[in-house]
């Protein structure tokens, strides 16, 4: 209750109620101890008066904002309150302060489905309020409803101009849609209302690494340590941009600090993986493995499953549906299809190809995954073709870096009969285990467990043994690209019908934003280090070694 002790009784002046004692408690001196700070003493005596009392308002809201302020569940007092004064303004607050309240802590625990119901009910209670809009969005942000959260953060905005974390809310969604111009304008706009907000300066140092722009990122990262040395996003910003190595002393006593105290659980997810990086980079192999187990574990607490069956059965449905006859089929030859498993060079294939002036890289398109659950359409070359050109302009060649395209493979290639598919193929063991180090925004939860991954590369292999007979596809290995990069982007440019650039091989010095994962890598002179990683894992990677067998490696 927001009263203090002179203030009215929001139920009438005086009211009284006699306790089982005998003795004579006033909806005054009840306020009272909420405003002396005796909560605990507040909720017993309107706990035990509402036993003879069950439809007394006050009551109600006394034991509400009580518990709130115990930080107790408070829900079912506090909705009691708001359903029995419905008119009363203050009930409706204290409702929507603890819906948020109970939101975020269901979002620290990992709990996003139930987050979202909750932080879902606060806006509908309060649609006026910036800070359920913000809420709202930051968890629905995290479950990859990518859309619903910028209406959100633009609703915060609507409301509240000076709203900073829903202008870095926004800057977030534009930066995952590859908007670069516009994320680095609304973290420019938080800025500007928050100059030493460690939100906003993280943001905009991981703006400046989208861009290749690394010393300024880690500048920006450091500044945000100086000022608060707990921040945890800023160690695990730190470790994305950089080897690591022991003259890191200090950034490794700090993971480890907040490792041993009590963080939320996105945080203690994203230092785990940080810390298995840096033992991996030191040669620490064991214990690499081991952080990045407990962050692989710890992931399965967000509520994802992977269900090996009903993924094998939506193969086998891709592989029976026929796509042949679809209408509006495009004979453009401007997109550029990149796919293959995540971490098995598509990042580094579209910076080779995007550094070719006759080439724009459209990053990860989020497309062909809805389009395939939906009827044939004849507008879907032209959806796609606004979309790319929207996110790379115009260009002779754009390239699309969807991993998971690879399940689509047919559907696109019905609509866009004349487009090449480049298939990036890395050694099994090394995609799989980059995989599992790595924590992504957008992967399936089979990327959490060995035996998982195991199943869906498998499922990979199958679906690509589908396809390549009547794709126009070029098998590209990661290894021989790394070995010889300018044989390998020859023949992609032949490929592509486009002549060799000697630009292609200067590829890292490329200012194109970047958002994936492999962004630093993909800024780094091209090097053979990646190949045969998993030999230093070897006795850990059980479920993964069938993936060895005679016929499963990469032609």
């Amino acid at each position: 209750m927001k009263t203090g002790r002179n203030d009215p009784c929001p139920c009438g002046s005086g009211q009284k109620y006699k306790h089982c004692c005998g003795s004579v408690v006033t909806a005054e001196s009840l306020i009272g101890l909420l405003s002396s700070g005796q909560a605990p003493e507040a909720e017993r005596l309107s706990a035990q008066l509402l036993r003879t009392r069950p439809e007394e308002a006050l009551l109600w809201k006394v034991l509400g904002v009580a518990q709130m302020r115990q930080q107790k569940d408070a829900l079912p007092a506090l909705r009691r309150a708001a359903e029995l004064l419905p008119q009363d303004a203050e009930s409706r607050s204290n409702l929507v302060d603890e819906l948020i309240n109970f939101g975020n802590r269901l979002r620290a625990q990992g709990k996003r489905r139930e987050a979202l119901a909750a932080l879902q009910e606060a806006v509908t209670r309060s649609p006026t309020r910036p800070d359920a809009h913000v809420n709202l969005g930051r968890v629905q942000l995290e479950s990859r409803r990518i859309q619903q959260a910028a209406d959100s953060f633009r609703n915060a905005i609507s409301r509240q101009p000076t709203n900073v974390a829903a202008h870095l809310g926004l800057a977030t969604v534009y930066r995952i849609q590859g908007s670069a111009s516009e994320a680095s304008a609304s973290c420019e706009r938080a800025l500007a209302l928050a100059p030493q907000s460690p939100d906003a300066l993280l943001l905009l140092g991981e703006l400046r690494a989208d861009l290749g722009q690394f010393d300024e990122a880690q500048g920006l990262f450091e500044r945000v340590l100086e000022a608060n040395p707990r921040f945890a996003p800023a160690y695990c910003s730190i470790a994305s941009h950089k080897r690591l190595t022991t003259d890191d002393s200090r950034w490794l006593q700090g993971v480890q600090s907040l490792l041993g105290g009590q963080l939320s659980l996105p945080d203690e997810v994203q230092l785990r993986y940080a810390l298995g990086k840096y033992f991996d980079e030191t040669g620490e192999y064991d214990s690499a493995f081991s952080s990045y187990t407990q962050a692989n574990e710890l992931t399965k607490r967000f509520g994802g499953t992977y269900d090996e069956a009903a993924f094998s059965a939506l193969v086998a449905r891709i592989m029976d549906r026929g796509f042949e006859g679809l209408p509006g089929a495009s004979a453009s030859e401007v997109p550029v299809f990149i796919i293959g498993m995540p971490r098995s060079g598509t990042s580094l294939a579209e910076q080779i190809l995007a550094s070719h002036p006759s080439v724009s890289g459209a990053g990860e398109v989020a497309f062909w995954d809805r389009a395939f659950d939906l009827a044939p359409q004849p507008s879907l070359a032209q959806e796609y073709l606004q979309r790319i050109h929207e996110r790379a302009g115009q260009a002779t060649r754009i390239t699309d870096k969807m991993p998971a395209n690879f399940l689509y493979a047919g559907l696109i290639h019905a609509v866009f009969p004349r487009a090449k598919f480049i298939h990036m193929q890395r050694h099994p063991l090394d995609t799989c285990l980059s995989i599992y180090f790595q924590e992504f925004f957008n992967v399936s939860p089979y990327a959490n467990d060995l035996n998982h991954l195991a199943h869906y590369y498998g499922q990979y292999q199958r679906l690509m043994a589908h396809w390549r007979p009547d794709l126009p596809l070029l098998e590209v290995s990661y290894e021989g690209l790394v070995a010889d990069p300018e044989q390998w982007t020859r023949r992609m440019l032949d490929f592509i019908d486009l002549p060799w650039d000697p630009q292609c091989l200067r590829f890292h010095a490329n200012p194109r934003a970047v958002i994936t994962a492999s962004r630093w890598q993909v800024r780094q002179k091209i090097n053979t280090g990646s190949v045969a990683r998993w030999r230093n894992y070897e006795k850990h990677l059980g479920p993964l070694l069938s993936l060895t067998e005679p016929g499963t490696l990469p032609r």
